[in-house]
Order: structure tokens, then C-alpha cells, then sequence
């Protein structure tokens, strides 16, 4: 359970997935924002405070993989912890923009839940030492 209301942006373009992480994430007590297209999520990144990132890999807008949109939320803040699922293992220099890529046929839900705490977690936790430093 996160220690205090924690934001995650969840990016899918399929309503029921969508869905699912919002009922997902909400039920591990964190506050969800939808967005359902690369240049929503950019817009909404730069103007809501996030805690984590969830995306899909393949979008079904042109030229659309979560990629892209993670490289720029990235350069915006990069820090904010980003979990990008696909039906790929994960693609060839995506594990420099990503911190985690996780199967989307197989990731459990509670996996799911888990490795994006540990993420802000881990996050928290060395923004803290830095600031302590």
C-alpha cells in the first residue's frame, strides 16, 4: 500500500485494459489518470503531477509506440519511473528510456502492482538520500 496518495498516468488505447489498471491501481490505494494517445499523455505529463508511468508498447494512433512518448516524459522529468507492457520482451535500447518492461500477456496484475511501488519506492527513497547529501 502506498504511504501517502501516490498519482500513477496509465497510457492504453484499448478501454478495457484501461480499465482494468485503473481498478488495478486504485484497489493498491494510488490515484489513476487515464490517457489514451502519446501526444495526450505528453500534454498531461507536463501539466499533472505523477508518481509512475504505466504504458502500453503499441498504440493505435499513427507512428504510435509508448516509446516515444516515453523518451520525451523522460526529458521532462526524469525521474518519474516508467513501466512500459508489451507482447515483446522489450526492444533494443528501450531499456535506457524505461525502468521496467514487462510482458503484457503475462504480467499478474499483483507482479504488476508490486513493481511499480518498488519503483516509486526506490525513487522516493534516493531522491530523499540525494537531498539529505
Amino acid at each position: 500500500m502506498p504511504s501517502r496518495n501516490r498519482t500513477i498516468l496509465c497510457l492504453e488505447d484499448k478501454d478495457l485494459q484501461l480499465q482494468a489498471r485503473r481498478l488495478l491501481f486504485e484497489s493498491a490505494g494510488y490515484s489513476v489518470v487515464e490517457v489514451k494517445s502519446g501526444i495526450e499523455t505528453i500534454s498531461t505529463f507536463r501539466s499533472v503531477p505523477v508518481d509512475a508511468v504505466v504504458m502500453d508498447y503499441w498504440l493505435s494512433e499513427p507512428g504510435g509506440n509508448g516509446t516515444v512518448a516515453a523518451q520525451e516524459m523522460k526529458r521532462i522529468r526524469p525521474n518519474v519511473p516508467m513501466v512500459i507492457l508489451s507482447t515483446f520482451c522489450s526492444l533494443p535500447g528501450d531499456t535506457t528510456v524505461v525502468d521496467s518492461w514487462m510482458r503484457k500477456g503475462e504480467a499478474d496484475p499483483g507482479i504488476l502492482a508490486r513493481e511499480v511501488s518498488r519503483l516509486i519506492e526506490l525513487r522516493s527513497s534516493s531522491s530523499q538520500a540525494g537531498a539529505a547529501e
